[in-house]
């Protein structure tokens, strides 16, 4: 996904940003990158962070930088920031989201032949220098950010460090959150709220979608009001924020807690040890474990000291010898055991089969498994979420085709908890990777434990709801709806079907 952080400051804010932007690690796995401003223009550094941990390779870099303005950035896709001279000035810009119709905005931009795209590494277009593309089409930088909003299809959070401050500008429709600090003589601007206490920030403002400020040390100006429409991705809360942060006030942790305590509530399941599988689904085994007071335990220790993170490598196989290299069993805790474990969500399966195979060859009695989220059965059309080239490589929709075939099933069926489809599917999964039993988390249980309202929430890539203005609603599956007594799942469709996000203010159909 990516992550982003900022600081303006009375003082030197390189420390903060270096540090503010190295909080974000967990969000990124490519590039990481620094700009401060200076009265000289900009230093910028870029680096690869594949293999490296961010802090390693900036911290002899940032000896040599200062000033009073900066922004940081991890990133999934590209180098940035990016430094852009236009109309507007010299200015740093970094973003975060995904832009899927970003060839047609590029040849739209190239037919006005007065522009060029310079940025095109391995022939694909940066999906940064098009957002500056975008700016550089308005008299000033607020209209050109507001113009980028509404003409990217998808989602996109950026920063851009301008002479005149901090511009910090949220996705239209709030898919990924940004948060305000505050110290005496400095404000922050961040993606994870748990970037600010170690830096003495107090978080003090929340980022409405769309919504766009200029930030300097004397204070915050708000440049554009924020729309009506909020679709935060509730993913968010299952995996990718750090368990410190709180996006909308709502704490990542707790909510990981309330999840796994929900899972157990629907479950009656007989087992000796609760645990998680390292380290995101360590908060619903919590919760699982606190509700139904069996003893949590850690069969499987994640050795972190040297071994990177599982899904860092690009390629599958380095990706899945990481995974087994750094989870060292404890033989003690697993042989003869009925172990259930809490796990963030299942996206492809293939680290977690082998996960799985090596309890059973450490002498485990049952295995039994309990996602934190249910099936994902799409994939993510908003953000940069996940490196799968096709939603066949999604577990639950392998399941799919196994049953229908090739072609275009009907997926409604698949998404809906109490349908005969539904179960064949999760069976299957089972089957696939060796399980006793699996049971994953019901939508409405996740939205519950987030506490937001439902309509505040983007929960596509479980049930296909797409809940922006002008989207065509799809059907929600109520498997003989008119003949089957009301149940969470007729019920939350019906939900879904009934409330909207109203359009906003400044929209581009």
């Amino acid at each position: 996904m990516g992550g982003l952080f900022g600081s303006v400051s009375l003082t030197d804010c390189v420390q903060d940003v270096f540090y503010g932007a190295d909080y974000h690690s967990h969000l990124g796995t490519r590039r990481g990158g620094l700009a401060i401003a200076n009265g000289a223009g900009f230093n910028r550094v870029i680096h690869d962070i594949t293999t490296s941990q961010f802090r390693s390779k900036f911290q002899t870099d940032i000896s040599e930088m200062h000033g009073h303005w900066g922004i940081g950035v991890i990133s999934d896709t590209e180098d940035q920031p990016l430094i852009i001279g236009s109309h507007l000035g010299l200015y740093a810009i970094a973003t975060v989201g995904l832009i899927r119709n970003a060839e047609e905005l590029a040849r739209k931009a190239l037919r006005q032949r007065r522009t060029h795209l310079s940025e095109m590494s391995g022939g694909e277009i940066n999906p940064t220098e098009l957002v500056a593309t975008l700016i550089n089409q308005e008299d000033t930088f607020e209209d050109g950010i507001r113009n980028a909003q509404e003409s990217i299809d998808g989602s996109c959070t950026m920063l851009l460090l301008t002479k005149r401050g901090l511009y910090a500008a949220r996705d239209e429709y709030g898919r990924t959150p940004l948060m305000i600090g505050h110290k005496p003589g400095s404000f922050a601007v961040t993606m994870e709220t748990c970037a600010l206490p170690n830096l003495g920030y107090q978080a003090t403002k929340s980022l409405g979608p769309g919504e766009i400020v200029r930030i300097t040390p004397e204070g915050i100006e708000q440049r554009k009001p924020p729309g009506d429409c909020m679709q935060i991705c509730s993913f968010l809360w299952v995996y990718y924020g750090y368990p410190a942060s709180s996006y909308e006030g709502v704490n990542v942790e707790q909510v990981r807690n309330r999840c796994g305590a929900l899972l157990a509530r629907h479950d009656d399941v007989e087992v000796d040890l609760v645990a998680g599988i390292p380290d995101s689904g360590t908060g619903h085994a919590i919760g699982y474990a606190n509700e139904t007071r069996i003893p949590y335990g850690r069969p499987f220790v994640k050795y972190t000291p040297t071994w990177p993170r599982s899904f860092m490598p690009q390629d599958q196989p380095t990706r899945d010898l990481v995974a087994g290299m750094k989870l060292i069993p404890v033989r003690e805790l697993i042989e003869g055991k009925r172990l259930l474990f809490c796990e963030d969500s299942i996206v492809r399966g293939t680290q977690l089969r082998d996960t799985i195979k090596r309890l059973y060859e450490w002498g485990a009695k049952e295995v039994h498994m309990r996602p934190a989220c249910p099936p994902l059965v799409h994939g993510c059309p908003f953000l940069n979420f996940s490196r799968s080239k096709s939603e066949l490589d999604l577990a639950a929709r392998r399941a799919v085709q196994h049953l229908e075939g090739d072609g275009e099933p009907d997926l409604t069926q698949y998404t809906c908890c109490r349908s005969e489809k539904y179960h064949a599917m999760i069976d299957h999964v089972r089957e696939q990777l060796g399980l006793t039993t699996l049971k994953y988390q019901a939508l409405e249980h996740l939205v519950e434990a987030i506490g937001l309202p439902r309509e505040n929430l983007c929960t596509y890539c479980w049930d296909g709801m797409d809940n922006r203005p002008g989207a065509i609603p799809t059907p929600t599956a109520t498997q003989d709806e008119e003949t089957q007594p009301e149940d969470t799942c007729s019920a939350a469709g019906k939900l879904r079907r009934s409330v909207r996000c109203p359009t906003p203010k400044h929209r581009v159909s």
